[in-house]
């Protein structure tokens, strides 16, 4: 009886050893990919997500013996990233606008965005381009002559000015680093501007031999690029 008795407490001994051993370790979530699904397992619950035609995401939560769970998550804006874009003249001209927009709200550009309207090229460079534009400053046109700019906004002088201010775009995209010393930029007119670089400044020399300065390059905008200059640039005729 007794050793009966010694075999029962040795096997519930075992069998207290065997339910108390160490926890099984946590399963690591398992996880497929592809270009546009998503699906995720771990601890009984799998999650499925799907980037639909729309940019859309939609989710779909299913926890073991419990159900489905549908979630409709928003899409993440695609605009320009926090900090993108040029201050210039107190506004942020950003590569999501035209060459136009991004010109409007400027406070040193009401000059030559008055001009545009004036000469008839606002649509032109709302349009697909790629341009790139030389943009004078309020300040640039401050040095012609007075009464200069007075005199080319009447209608009578609407193609004198038109042919001024095309003369301060060129066909394409070009950067501050695609502009190289000596080199002949066609402008819209057909005319040519050159290149000057002086160590890290770039300038354009206009027909009559005047040079303008770059002052703030490399302004993105989704139909080209602007570089704005400090002297408005005069073609030969």
């Amino acid at each position: 009886m007794t050793k009966q008795f010694i075999l029962l407490l040795m096997l519930i001994g075992l069998l207290s050893a065997m339910g108390s051993g160490p926890a099984t370790a946590q399963q690591a979530p398992k996880t497929k990919t592809d270009a546009q699904k998503t699906k995720t397992r771990q601890a009984g619950r799998t999650t499925k997500s799907k980037v639909a035609d729309d940019g859309k995401v939609k989710q779909k939560d299913k926890v073991r013996n419990v159900g489905k769970q549908k979630v409709k998550v928003k899409p993440t804006p695609t605009g320009p990233p926090p900090g993108a874009g040029v201050l210039v003249g107190g506004t942020l001209m950003t590569p999501d606008k035209d060459i136009v927009n991004n010109a409007v709200n400027s406070t040193d550009h009401t000059t030559l965005v008055s001009a545009l309207a004036a000469a008839g090229l606002v649509e032109t460079l709302k349009g697909a381009g790629p341009y790139t534009v030389f943009a004078p400053t309020n300040a640039a046109f401050d040095k012609l002559p007075a009464g200069a700019v007075t005199t080319l906004m009447i209608p009578e002088n609407k193609q004198k000015l038109r042919a001024l201010l095309t003369y301060h775009v060129v066909p394409g995209r070009l950067s501050a680093a695609d502009l190289l010393d000596g080199q002949a930029l066609t402008t819209l007119t057909g005319e040519t501007l050159t290149v000057v670089r002086k160590d890290d400044a770039v300038l354009l020399r206009d027909a009559k031999g005047s040079l303008a300065l770059v002052l703030i390059p490399n302004i993105m905008s989704s139909n080209g690029v602007t570089h704005v200059v400090d002297a408005v640039l005069a073609p030969a005729k």
